[in-house]
């Protein structure tokens, strides 16, 4: 499509990225690893695919990442009803969400991009012209920092983030099941077979969801109930605000360390267990497994939940959103 514009971000170390307008989507990510260049997202061969595929790879999602049940909210006392997208509940923002637009290129140099965006005011149902910015920058120490901005004419929830599946073995490797995944959380959030929460914050050393220290991602997958529910890891975990690094996640080959630090209270983790048949790079699909992602975000459903102990996912008027997460890469 004429409007589409593919940016690529390159740094001192031979680090590079790429980046488009359309969903201000993260396409690509290559990382020196003894003297090759690997692929450490997952992504699609064209823009095409990105249009087709359903698994929002590398997007940014809004106005309000992961699901909201019934796709409802309230307001001071009046009904929201947004536009459903999962079966009667509403994912990554609706139909049309952030994923799904045409973001303007504010500016952008070799190492930096800004991308903006304004949703109208009931624009899958939510109030208030929302302006949104996302910044992507590439440092000289192999970091990607998202920087996530919005202001609104009304009242509104606003929870965005960024959809990328990593696989750091390469993307042409099958799966990440041999990954070790490290999460600085001692709660997390049960969810139904729809990924709707249906509990309180549960400690992390209930049903073996304890990912304090590194654990393999195949370890015991499918044997936890919770897991069960959904086909692996598609669960929020409340960050231990008093370490730095919200997670680790490390390739079965030891070479590449990836470091998640962000601003944000949560973190969903998504083994991508419905992956398949999501067009590849390769002109083919990936399997289920094949990349994981680590969505830093409010909990799912917020609005409708006060009594979580986390920063406020309303918007007002007066306000800024200000929300920035990092991957930072180390080669071994």
């Amino acid at each position: 499509m004429s409007m589409t514009k593919i940016i690529t971000l390159t740094n001192n170390q031979g680090m590079s990225i790429k980046l488009t307008n359309w969903g201000a989507t993260w396409l690509s990510c290559l990382l020196p690893v003894e003297g090759h260049k690997r692929e450490v997202l997952l992504g699609c061969r064209s823009i095409e695919q990105y249009e087709q595929q359903k698994a929002f790879l590398g997007a940014t999602i809004g106005r309000y990442a992961n699901r909201i049940a019934n796709s409802s909210i309230n307001i001071d006392g009046k009904h929201y009803s947004l536009v459903a997208n999962q079966g009667e509940h509403q994912l990554h923002g609706g139909k049309l969400g952030f994923d799904k637009q045409f973001w303007s290129i504010q500016n952008q140099s070799d190492q930096q991009v800004t991308f903006a965006l304004t949703s109208p005011d009931g624009d899958q149902g939510f109030p208030g012209e929302l302006k949104a910015t996302v910044t992507y920058t590439l440092t000289n120490d192999n970091q990607v920092t998202i920087t996530f901005n919005a202001t609104t004419t009304k009242l509104t929830p606003v929870n965005l983030t960024n959809h990328a599946y990593f696989n750091l073995d390469g993307e042409t490797n099958t799966d990440i099941l041999s990954h070790t995944l490290q999460v600085n959380a001692d709660y997390y959030l049960p969810v139904d077979v729809n990924g709707i929460p249906n509990g309180d914050l549960t400690k992390v050393t209930e049903h073996d969801m304890d990912l304090r220290q590194p654990k393999i991602l195949s370890e015991r997958i499918l044997e936890s109930s919770e897991r069960q529910l959904v086909g692996g890891y598609d669960h929020a975990y409340l960050l231990n605000k008093t370490q730095p690094i919200a997670a680790q996640l490390t390739s079965s080959d030891k070479k590449v360390v990836m470091d998640v630090i962000t601003t944000k209270p949560a973190l969903q983790v998504y083994t991508g267990n419905f992956l398949r048949p999501t067009p590849n790079r390769q002109n083919g699909e990936y399997d289920n497994f094949a990349g994981v992602a680590l969505e830093t975000q409010f909990l799912p459903d917020t609005p409708n939940h006060p009594e979580w102990p986390q920063p406020s996912c309303w918007l007002s008027p007066e306000q800024t959103y200000h929300h920035q997460t990092s991957y930072r890469f180390t080669v071994k």
